[in-house]
């Protein structure tokens, strides 16, 4: 098992935290799961943030070994402020959590750092080559621009499993609708997708809506 980046912002920030208020720089800090489970995750520092790398496990996706990091600073509210920073994507699209215009933290990342962190401060969250690794990604297709999301319900990711690869499949589904496409072309990889939006030339992206070997779970979910 490794650690999402929706884990591994929490960490950091919680870590930058402490060094911004209290001068403290542990090499790991403790940090709350959503099932209420207490993991402790190696963190660093360098100039004017701290950072996590991000450790995928045996689940070797393409944001495996990137650096997440929070820069963190006080502020008057008393909520904690999220905001998204270099290499982090923004919805351009309706059927997320958040509204359009807004980085792409998910809901269960920007939890777990109300629930890691009790001080009022302004967390800002980059990722180096985010832009670039995005790229890689279902980023695109999903409307989400200029850099990777931070996400994870779990905390933990687990070595490749389908209830992975389905929520992904459902998430394109959902973009798909909320965009107002009529139709949604299902296709089983790279080449027949080539093929079928050569048939429809006219559809968004978030139209084609890749199943790979779970065709039955597509079909049930569209």
């Amino acid at each position: 098992s490794g650690l999402t980046t929706g884990t591994c912002a929490p960490a950091a920030a919680i870590a930058a935290t402490k060094r911004v208020l209290y001068g403290e720089m542990p090499n790991e800090v403790p940090v709350l799961l959503p099932n209420g489970e207490t993991i402790t995750v190696p963190v660093g520092f360098a100039d004017g943030y701290a950072y996590c790398i991000k450790e995928a496990g045996g689940d070797r996706d393409v944001t495996n070994g990137i650096e997440v990091r929070p820069c963190v600073s006080p502020c008057e509210s008393s909520a904690i402020e999220i905001e998204g920073g270099e290499g982090v994507g923004r919805f351009t699209l309706p059927g997320f959590d958040y509204p359009v215009g807004e980085a792409a933290i998910n809901k269960g990342p920007r939890e777990m750092m109300r629930n890691n962190i009790k001080e009022p401060v302004r967390i800002t969250i980059s990722v180096p080559n985010g832009e670039e690794i995005a790229q890689r990604t279902f980023n695109p297709r999903l409307g989400i621009e200029g850099g990777i999301s931070i996400i994870g319900v779990s905390g933990i990711v687990k070595p490749f499993s389908e209830e992975a690869f389905i929520d992904s499949i459902r998430k394109c589904m959902e973009v798909a609708k909320a965009s107002g496409s009529d139709r949604v072309v299902i296709n089983s990889g790279g080449k027949s997708e080539r093929f079928v939006k050569a048939l429809y030339p006219t559809l968004p992206q978030q139209a084609f809506v890749e199943y790979g070997n779970y065709i039955g779970e597509t079909l049930k979910i569209a």
